[in-house]
């Protein structure tokens, strides 16, 4: 009786599929825009921001702190030490020595001796503490109940200022930074970004990973450790950032009683960038591979830095390129005519658009994995859509972007940790927290001029880095994408027209 009773559920339900399907194989130009308007303007999202305001102190030695009272029922906090010191600003031939220094800073230090002494005191604060290095930033941050912010903020000094870097923690630390790089390695799209890295900044230090090469990985030293920490580490350079069940006057509080072993040098990030500014080389990475099924594609332009007034429409414009994968099953329903493009000509098993933010400069394009034979069309397909960011942008398609821009960031200030990360990040971006109601109104003003001429302004006749790995014989020289940043044709609507 059950199986007949669903054989019945599954007739009626076939034809409204039918429908459903038939439907979206042909989107209309407003389907996206059902409660929405097609022309940006400045709505007001004042009712979705009731948070506490950010609240910013900083201290006689240029030290910030940044605290936001996020609720949470949980009484839940979120506290954290943001440097502004990555892998960009490493010495020649010590490139990997600012993540080693990531490891190192849980391996002891005077007050607490030992790796050990250190897992049970987080751990019997049912605490969870945690770091990561990227190339411009280096972030220490404790999950912690609320009461134990000051306990978090002594361990996160204590290992900031006086670490031990023991002999045999290091050497032991070798082989699991080794492991992790065998780990990345089989990580496609880790290993594609850091070739691109390589390709777009050639011969400069934000090209090389952040884990470093091996022979450097058996090399750095004690010394090292310590010549990176005392250069880098200074309270300019600082921002504490405590979000969730804290108070602020409190936290300025313990962190002017705590942190006091980091130098004052004046020096900012921004001066070093200017003494040796990254430059777009526009190069390319190619890693033929044919036992790989996919072959895994990279292609950029130079992007923008944080705080260029061009940010914002690259962000838009990400959007309006969009992210598909095959398996999700959504083709001719995208909004983004690029993923529809390739749903409907099979070119692609995934496709991600990204916009890549540095203080001098950035990276924004595309990232794909593909079936080899499909490489020249797929190619082809992605140059055109970026072109027509610089000629055919409708007002349907901004407006879609913009509602999606600002979704994604919302998903991205979801709890106190994700609200603690994004104030140290613009703390040391921006040198202020931009309250979001400011940068929804920035979301809002980009409408088609302005995606139009930004694409003109970074994509049209415009080098174009490429890394590329696995069975990619049919993928087009390095002049070829250099040559369609300028030119035009009609591949993209007979692609386009194929699901029509």
């Amino acid at each position: 009786m059950a199986a007949a009773a669903a054989f019945r559920s599954k007739r009626k339900l076939l034809p409204y599929l039918h429908r459903f399907l038939h439907s979206a194989a042909s989107p209309s130009p407003n389907r996206f825009l059902r409660h929405a308007s097609p022309v940006p303007r400045a709505a007001d999202h004042s009712p979705f921001f009731r948070l506490p305001a950010a609240r910013v102190s900083t201290l006689p030695t240029g030290l910030r702190v940044v605290t936001q009272a996020y609720p949470a029922a949980t009484r839940m906090a979120s506290v954290g030490v943001w440097v502004d010191a990555g892998s960009r600003f490493e010495l020649p031939g010590t490139n990997g020595t600012a993540h080693f220094l990531e490891h190192m800073a849980f391996k002891g230090t005077a007050r607490r001796p030992t790796a050990h002494a250190l897992e049970v005191e987080i751990e019997d604060m049912g605490a969870r503490l945690n770091a990561y290095t990227s190339r411009e930033q280096t972030t220490f941050f404790a999950d912690v109940q609320g009461r134990d912010v000051p306990a978090a903020l002594d361990v996160l000094s204590d290992i900031l200022q006086n670490p031990c870097f023991p002999q045999q923690a290091i050497q032991r630390e070798r082989g699991v930074i080794l492991r992790e790089m065998e780990e990345v390695q089989g990580m496609m799209e880790e290993v594609i970004f850091d070739h691109l890295h390589t390709a777009a900044f050639r011969d400069h230090p934000l090209g090389d990973t952040i884990l470093g090469p091996k022979e450097n990985i058996h090399s750095i030293s004690k010394k090292d450790l310590k010549a990176y920490i005392s250069t880098h580490y200074t309270c300019p350079r600082t921002v504490v950032s405590a979000a969730g069940a804290v108070d602020h006057d409190e936290v300025v509080d313990k962190v002017r009683e705590l942190f006091t072993g980091f130098s004052t040098d004046p020096t900012t990030a921004d001066q070093l960038v200017e003494a040796n500014p990254a430059v777009f080389t526009g190069s390319e990475v190619r890693i033929e591979d044919a036992e790989m099924p996919l072959a895994h594609l990279a292609i950029a332009f130079k992007g923008s830095s944080w705080t260029n007034p061009r940010s914002i429409p690259l962000m838009v414009a990400q959007s309006i390129l969009g992210s598909w994968n095959r398996s999700i099953g959504i083709g001719n329903c995208s909004g983004s005519s690029l993923a529809r493009g390739i749903s409907n000509g099979g070119l692609a098993e995934s496709l991600m658009a990204f916009n890549t933010n540095y203080r001098d400069t950035g990276l924004f394009g595309i990232y794909t994995t593909s079936p080899p034979g499909a490489l020249h069309d797929l190619s082809r397909l992605i140059m055109e859509e970026f072109r027509r960011l610089a000629f055919r942008v409708s007002e349907t398609e901004v407006a879609r972007a913009r509602n999606q821009l600002k979704s994604s960031l919302l998903l991205h200030i979801d709890g106190s940790t994700s609200v603690s990360e994004n104030n140290g990040r613009q703390m040391l971006t921006y040198g202020r927290v931009m309250p979001f109601l400011e940068l929804f109104a920035r979301i809002d003003a980009v409408d088609c001029a302005a995606i139009m001429e930004t694409a003109k302004e970074f994509i049209v006749d415009k080098d174009v880095a490429v890394a590329a790995v696995g069975p990619i014989s049919n993928l087009p020289e390095l002049s070829w994408f250099r040559s369609q940043t300028s030119s035009d044709d009609e591949f993209s609507a007979r692609i386009f027209s194929l699901g029509a």
